[in-house]
């Protein structure tokens, strides 16, 4: 294999910014006169940042494990790479360096065995095998990157139970590594069918890219047994980073109609029912011990899918549990109207002017008394005498004792594409990580009813 030249090797040590590059993986870097700082990720213990970064130099040094070097130093400890795969990979996330470092080679040749391996993900099983199957890819993806549970954790979100309980996942831009390359054929059905599914935009970016993904189960087979795999019919994904380019939207769902209801199997048999107006709110809920949740698809986004599961699960009221802005408060107002006229009573939960149900739970805790405070204080919107309401937080006890209701996405499901490919000294393919994409209140009083 060809000698990276040293006039590339330069520019990738200059021009790769390695302070923009530790802020993709998540980690926090503070000022420290001209320089940098941050917790290096290779050492324990360190609460006061110890790595430092120098912008002018473009260097990396930590005093704690005496780590440091260059751009390409990060990445080869990052990701447990080779030299040469550390610069492939900076050089993939910038284009300009690319010819540079890697010159334009004629597609790798797949010895007959990894070929096979490459096409052992068979398209014949449809396009819900697929979905169901990158949810899971996802989910794994983000058990095992820091950003991401770092991010989940920040949002109050981190428990494993959460996690496992409803597939989140995560899309780093890893997918399409773990893909046939596109110049065999397996390699372009599989992206075609991507596309048409909407986990791939028509450019072949991935739609949910930098997000964390949630996915929406629809209603299992009539005919399964209780506990069946329910099949994926949507996601959400929000993006981890709030500083992003001017228009770039940090929440994103499946291309087309909005399908899917969550936590459906949560909902039934329950007399009430909170509602809320996102997923992570709902969440947020949900992992405060309030079981009986779902979500709608933001403030207008009540589905006849959604009012179906509403009625059918039997509740005879609705504790709305919207946003307290003006947004939130004008569609409470309407989808309490709508679902009066379809028979289920309604209240509206009042969090402190400004807050929404996750902002509200991380600045009052404990989440489960203070959601309960809430709640006892609804304003209630129907006629007539106010009925009592029953909702309250599930105790670890409470759960033991119920029988677990398991209807997602089968763990066997496990997205077998293959690796990514791409040619070593030898001729035949090799597996290659790739690098993450960029990462990116104030005590409120008690509520009061108005």
């Amino acid at each position: 294999m060809a000698r990276i030249p040293d006039m590339a090797l330069e520019r990738l040590k200059r021009e790769v910014s390695v302070a923009r590059l530790i802020e993709a993986q998540g980690l926090v870097l503070t000022s420290q006169g001209k320089d940098l700082a941050c917790r290096c990720p290779w050492h324990e213990g360190d609460d006061t940042p110890s790595c430092i970064i120098s912008p002018k130099t473009n260097l990396w040094h930590c005093f704690g494990c005496d780590a440091g070097g260059t751009v390409i130093d990060w990445v080869m400890r990052t990701h447990k790479v080779s030299f040469r795969h550390a610069c492939e990979l900076l050089a993939k996330e910038h284009p300009a360096l690319a010819a540079s470092v890697s010159p334009a080679l004629p597609a790798p040749k797949l010895s007959s065995g990894k070929l096979r391996s490459a096409q052992s993900f068979s398209l014949t099983e449809g396009d819900q095998a697929l979905l169901n199957q990158v949810i899971n890819f996802y989910h794994e993806t983000l058990k095992a990157s820091p950003e991401a549970l770092a991010y989940l954790d920040k949002r109050g979100l981190g428990s494993m139970e959460l996690i496992e309980r409803f597939r989140l996942g995560y899309a780093n831009r890893t997918l399409a590594y773990r893909l046939a390359p596109k110049q065999y054929k397996v390699g372009a059905q599989m992206r075609t069918a991507l596309q048409r599914v909407g986990i791939l935009r028509d450019s072949g970016h991935e739609h949910f890219n930098g997000s964390i993904v949630i996915p929406l189960f629809g209603p299992a087979d009539g005919t399964a047994a209780r506990g069946t795999a329910r099949p994926v019919v949507g996601a959400y994904a929000r993006k981890l980073l709030d500083n992003l380019r001017p228009g770039t939207p940090k929440h994103l769902y499946l291309p087309g109609p909005h399908r899917g209801v969550f936590n459906r199997e949560g909902l039934q048999a329950q007399p009430e029912i909170i509602l809320c107006e996102a997923l992570l709110d709902a969440l947020t809920f949900w992992n405060a011990g309030y079981r009986n949740v779902t979500s709608c698809y933001g403030v207008h986004g009540m589905t006849d899918e959604l009012l179906a599961a509403l009625k059918g699960s039997g509740a005879q009221r609705i504790l709305i549990a919207f946003d307290r802005d003006e947004a939130g408060d004008q569609a409470a107002e309407l989808l309490a109207k709508r679902l009066m006229a379809e028979g289920l009573d309604c209240f509206r939960l009042l969090f402190p002017k400004g807050e929404d149900a996750n902002s509200y739970a991380l600045a009052v805790k404990p989440a489960a008394k203070a959601f309960g405070v809430v709640i006892r204080s609804a304003q209630w919107l129907g006629q007539g005498v106010k009925p009592t309401l029953t909702t309250h937080a599930v105790s670890v006890a409470d759960e033991r004792s119920a029988a677990p209701v398991i209807a997602q996405v089968r763990t066997d499901d496990v997205l077998p594409l293959a690796a990514a490919l791409t040619a070593d000294a030898d001729g035949d393919a090799v597996s290659e990580p790739a690098l993450p994409e960029p990462v990116v209140a104030a005590l409120p009083s008690a509520p009061e009813p108005e």
